[in-house]
């Protein structure tokens, strides 16, 4: 990730963080005034977005730390961890809090009170966690390239845009939601509806902190460079005329701007060692070149044997 591109999903992290904040708390008054479930259950969320966007921000300030020697490939990995957590806070605290008080409130169904306060709670949280959404959507044109919404959030390697992304997504989609539940309330005199659209926001939480664990799991185990990288990086190998071939070439990020790169490749039968050391010397270099993410590089050369053919 580009310096510009980190500082704008930094950006977007902080704008995401303010904005819930100060919807988290409305939202709270909101659903004091009204007794609505579907408000409470939206403050809840909004009260573990905030929480997960300050996840975010501290898990990117660790990974900045110099490798140790217990550590010696660094500490990039944290980013990933912390948004591991991020999901578990969203799948607990907005998920199966929602899922409950929905729930509850069909249950026991709740006249609401001055139902007027959450629809204009719920128009302004609207308009603001559009603005956080649109915020991100910015950062990651930066970065997205041609790629669908989907497919950057699948092979994103820096997990803090997919989940402000799907986490901004979530709260407006689940704004709408709640204000639907409100209003089919107000309208019909039937408060289970607003119990019923609780439940719709707490499925809608449960499948994005799912969506979430998923992809931040695949990344701590460790997932390979692109396509694209990976052809650059043969490439460049290849274009090293000591070595006959690629045997091997494995690739693993061990955080979004860090690459991990380990190859076997073949030289002639007799080569001297300074005659290889110095290859595969220039073999890196154009490596860092074609793809400046690869900071850590290991060539293994072996002896090329070619098999032998039939009798």
């Amino acid at each position: 990730m580009s310096v510009a591109a980190e500082g704008g999903s930094t950006r977007a992290v902080v704008t995401a963080l303010a904005a819930n904040l100060g919807i988290a708390v409305s939202k709270g008054i909101g659903a004091v005034i009204t007794g609505s479930s579907s408000m409470l259950a939206e403050a809840v969320h909004s009260l573990a977005d905030t929480t997960n966007q300050a996840l975010l921000l501290v898990g990117g300030r660790r990974a900045k730390r110099a490798a140790s020697e217990q550590h010696p490939f660094g500490y990039a990995r944290e980013r990933y961890i912390y948004a591991f957590i991020v999901s578990i806070v969203l799948f607990t605290l907005g998920g199966l809090f929602a899922l409950y008080e929905g729930y509850h409130k069909v249950r026991h169904p709740e006249e609401l009170e001055s139902p007027l306060v959450a629809v204009v709670i719920l128009v302004i949280a609207i308009g603001l966690e559009g603005y956080a959404l649109s915020t991100a959507a910015r950062s990651a044109n930066e970065t997205r390239g041609g790629r669908s919404w989907w497919q950057f959030i699948r092979s994103a390697k820096a997990p803090e845009l997919p989940t402000i992304l799907l986490e901004d997504a979530g709260a407006v989609t689940g704004l709408v939601v709640a204000l639907l539940g409100v209003g089919l309330t107000v309208i019909t005199g039937n408060a289970v509806f607003d119990g019923v659209s609780t439940i719709v926001i707490g499925l809608l939480l449960v499948a994005i902190a799912c969506i979430l664990a998923m992809e931040t799991k695949s990344l701590l185990v460790g997932e390979a460079a692109s396509k694209a990288n990976i052809a650059r990086i043969r490439e460049a190998l290849l274009a090293e005329p000591l070595f006959d071939r690629v045997v091997h070439l494995r690739t693993m990020h061990l955080g979004p701007d860090e690459l991990l790169v380990a190859v076997k490749v073949t030289v002639a039968e007799g080569t001297v060692a300074e005659t290889i050391s110095a290859a595969t010397n220039s073999a890196e270099a154009r490596i860092r070149a074609a793809v400046p993410i690869a900071t850590l590089i290991f060539v293994e050369p072996d002896v090329y044997q070619p098999q032998a053919g039939p009798a």
